[in-house]
């Protein structure tokens, strides 16, 4: 089973262009405060159909980051709960998803062992296990996690855009590099008030996600426009620009 739709989100993973702007230098992820949330309206081609929510939760080995979103329209009725530990260094150490997409339920746990990453699966009550390369600078992706795409902000700012890898919990799993290009900064507001935001499109397998990102990493706006999706924090706007943009050299 996919736990995506067939209109399912391949998380942007770019090309890394030759310099990822200070910004991604200032923004390397010392850790979330105590507590560091974000909510989400989920909208298709303008129209939300969806919420999402995550949380970061900093312990003494590391953080534990969870998600829960929810999409309802027409052909597509998804929801996933995501629960996952990272190191001090942002690898993941283990994550457990459960879902349901379109009636059908399915578990997914994940964590590295013996040099690869162990990932079970199961659906329609059948198990499946698969084990991907393992690589350090992974992220486990799940369609429409803003947990996650923070996650991959935040390593590609201690990467400085290179060696990235998304896990998607697809079919039978698959891990796929990302490349990530940056663009002029764009504006916005927050709550109101004027923000100046970062934007970074991320590419993998072929698709592409534009992500926008507050001063301290935040991920603010994600766009799939692919799919007509895209992920909106609570409170903000962003100011279109005028006209496309190249990426930064």
């Amino acid at each position: 089973m996919h736990l995506v739709s067939n209109r399912t989100v391949n998380m942007p993973y770019p090309r890394f262009a030759s310099r990822l702007v200070v910004f991604l230098v200032a923004l390397v992820w010392s850790g979330p405060a105590p507590a560091q949330t974000g909510s989400f309206t989920i909208t298709d081609k303008g129209h939300e159909v969806g919420t999402a929510h995550f949380e970061f939760v900093v312990q003494a080995d590391g953080v534990e980051s969870s998600s829960v979103v929810k999409v309802q329209m027409q052909g597509l009725d998804y929801m996933i709960s995501k629960t996952e530990q990272l190191d001090a260094t942002k690898h993941l150490k283990h994550v457990l998803l459960s879902g349901t997409v379109n009636g059908t339920a399915a578990n997914v746990i994940g964590k590295p062992e013996n040099g690869q990453f162990l990932l079970n699966i199961s659906a329609n009550g059948r198990s499946s296990t698969n084990r991907l390369p393992l690589h350090a600078e992974a992220v486990f992706l799940p369609d429409f996690d803003p947990g996650a795409l923070e996650t991959l902000l935040a390593l590609a700012a201690i990467q400085n855009g290179r060696d990235l890898w998304a896990i998607l919990p697809k079919q039978a799993g698959s891990a796929e590099p990302v490349q990530v290009a940056t663009y002029p900064d764009e504006q916005g507001t927050l709550n109101q008030k004027p923000i100046t935001v970062h934007h970074v499109v991320a590419t993998i397998a072929g698709a592409q996600t534009d992500l926008f990102a507050g001063p301290e990493n935040q991920l603010m706006q994600a766009e799939l426009p692919q799919q007509g999706f895209a992920l909106v924090r609570n409170g903000f706007v962003l100011t279109p620009p005028k006209k496309p943009s190249a990426p930064l050299e």
